[in-house]
């Protein structure tokens, strides 16, 4: 098994910046792509960002590309989300997944979730 535990949330004003991360613990050499997941109330759980093991290959939602950047560190078993120029339809919770397939950019592609953070931006 795998844990993910998600930090980083709060509340913000719209145009503000936040980051978020992701530290996964367990049999951490399964894991493979890496991903974040957002919610908002009354929504489904869509995609954000992904990213290859390497990082050698990153993919965003169309609703936030240019303002965020999905970045992880191997070593230290770390995902991020820097989250830049935050709108208030941003405002969900956000999910970190891992998953063993190289890539993976929809939800039953991956294995593990995190319990979530909630990000709330104010207009």
């Amino acid at each position: 098994q795998v844990q993910l535990v998600e930090s980083g949330g709060g509340l913000v004003q719209a145009g503000d910046s936040l980051r978020l991360s992701c530290v996964a613990s367990g049999r951490t050499f399964s894991v493979n792509g890496m991903g974040w997941f957002r919610q908002a109330p009354g929504k489904e759980r869509e995609f954000v960002a992904a990213i290859s093991w390497g990082a050698t290959n990153t993919y965003y939602a169309h609703s936030v590309k240019g303002r965020f950047t999905i970045s992880r560190d191997n070593a230290k078993n770390t995902l991020y989300l820097q989250m830049n120029s935050l709108k208030p339809e941003d405002t969900a919770v956000y999910y970190c997944a891992a998953s063993w397939r190289a890539e993976a950019t929809s939800r039953n592609e991956y294995n593990y979730w995190g319990q979530g953070t909630q990000v709330t931006v104010s207009s």
